[in-house]
């Protein structure tokens, strides 16, 4: 991360942004690009304080369990949250590309397992829970029987990621700085005026149409002590532990595993050049509850040398995370023309990805899925109603949602005889059909008008298109447009 000047003149730009963590900078990165005049403050240096302090499990797996979300808020629901998280991966993942970031990334799987590995029955049947549900709402998981590095059982998610968030936010500043924004480190906010809007920097003002507090834990703004104070009683501040050693390379798989424990452990790998580093956190406790925190770091360590014999263990660090009552994020509007975002539990790098678009569309004046979710107020959720798939089903996510969320099936022996299955074929999604006598046909599963996943329309024997009504016949001839081209054969 190059060193960024301080902010030593008055300014006016469309939206000032406080905060150069992952939330602020994404946010500035999204303004930016689209073509708004933007200014980033920072108090100390950029992707140092919580974002620098990450272990950057990149994964849509909340710490609230699936099936407890499912039985707290109901299926559209839990499926939302989720939903919200592998959007934000896919995020990253298109920033990286387009900018052409290097910065580890790397689409893994993560493992939900047992502590130790030693899973009793009701641990097993939340397994077989969790990975249920999950299959039902479109993602890729399974109960598998043993788990890498550390067996037992235990449920695998596919489409998750690992980074390296320090590289990536040094490609995500300079992008900014190359679509017109401009960053400040060793830049606080002093003092919030409101006509005209301004935010007090060093001395001088930056006026702004648009706030953006992207804090971590909010600063007050314009909402006004009250409300900033009966507001921050819905946050718990945690500390998190980590330690991190060196093992010889291909000794623990490039995988992201978590245990089922409250407090729960996790680890992760960063490759290198000549060996792997180990990350491994946990240990958690309300933040200035324990006194004696070289105690978390020795249980940690004891803990990760159980699990790999002979680490050199080099390095030891803390983190916080905040929680939520109901374990979802807040995000919105906290005064007229402030957004804020925080609660991200232990999903810090995707909700804040996840944070940044939101509170752009939400300045650019666009319907976002997860607005009512995630916002302060909670309406959708003390509604009880919320028709989370079809009020949204244009936003642009769901062009690359089944992109991204799993195949209904990994083996052509899952397509019957007169029914059709989207399935994993040498990595690659595939629409496979049967006739009724048995005889199987395979096409592209990529609609040839914008790139969505068809789906099977099982009774008129079809390929459809979710995204914009493309039909095709079961051997990928165009029936209605807007496609004009037909699926591509594939050869079994």
């Amino acid at each position: 991360m190059p060193s960024l000047p301080k902010l030593d003149r008055d300014l006016t730009v469309d939206v000032v942004v406080i905060g150069g963590g992952i939330t602020g900078l994404t946010t500035a990165y999204l303004l930016a690009a689209g073509g708004q005049s933007v200014a980033v403050i920072e108090r100390e240096r950029c992707a140092r304080i919580d974002t620098g302090h990450t272990t950057a499990h990149l994964t849509m797996v909340t710490d609230t369990r699936l099936h407890e979300l499912s039985r707290a808020f109901g299926l559209t629901h839990a499926q939302a949250v989720w939903d919200a998280g592998l959007a934000a991966i896919a995020e990253i993942d298109t920033i990286i590309r387009e900018h052409h970031i290097a910065c580890d990334f790397e689409w893994v799987s993560g493992y939900l397992h047992a502590p130790s590995g030693r899973a009793d029955r009701e641990h097993a049947d939340s397994f077989h829970a969790d990975a249920q549900l999950a299959t039902e709402m479109g993602f890729d998981a399974e109960v598998v029987a043993d788990v890498p590095l550390i067996g037992g059982p235990g449920v695998r998610f596919d489409n998750q990621a690992r980074f390296h968030p320090r590289k990536y936010l040094a490609g995500v500043a300079a992008a900014i700085r190359e679509h017109g924004g401009q960053i400040f480190e060793h830049s606080a906010a002093e003092e919030f005026r409101d006509d005209p809007r301004a935010v007090k920097v060093n001395g001088h003002w930056i006026q702004a149409g648009d706030i953006v507090i992207a804090t971590h834990n909010p600063l007050v703004g314009a909402a006004g002590l009250a409300s900033a104070t009966v507001f921050q009683t819905k946050l718990a501040l945690y500390t998190t532990y980590a330690v991190a050693g060196r093992v010889k390379r291909g000794t623990v798989p490039d995988a992201l595993l978590w245990d089922s424990a409250d407090p729960y452990h996790y680890l992760r790998l960063e490759p290198d050049q000549d060996d792997d580093l180990v990350i491994f956190g946990g240990e958690d406790h309300k933040t200035g509850q324990e006194s004696h925190t070289n105690i978390c770091y020795q249980r940690l360590e004891e803990k990760l040398k159980a699990i790999i014999r002979g680490i050199d263990i080099t390095h030891r660090w803390s983190g916080q995370v905040i929680e939520t009552p109901d374990g979802l994020p807040y995000v919105g509007q906290m005064a007229d023309h402030q957004y804020a975002a925080t609660g991200f539990s232990g999903n810090g790098m995707t909700f804040g990805t996840l944070a940044a678009i939101m509170i752009v569309d939400a300045i650019a004046g666009r319907r976002n899925p997860w607005a009512e979710l995630f916002d302060p107020g909670r309406a959708a959720i003390r509604r009880g109603f919320w028709d989370y798939i079809k009020e949204n089903a244009d936003y642009p996510y769901y062009m690359m949602r089944d992109r991204l969320a799993g195949a209904e099936g990994k083996s052509l022996r899952a397509v019957k005889a007169g029914h059709g299955k989207i399935i994993e074929h040498h990595g690659e999604k595939v629409a496979a059909s049967r006739t009724p006598d048995g005889v199987l046909t395979m096409v592209s599963a990529t609609c040839t008008h914008m790139g969505c996943i068809v789906r099977w329309n099982d009774a008129e024997r079809t390929w459809d298109c979710p995204c914009h009504g493309s039909r095709f016949t079961a051997e990928g001839a165009v029936i209605s447009g807007p496609a004009e081209k037909p699926l591509p054969e594939v050869d079994a």
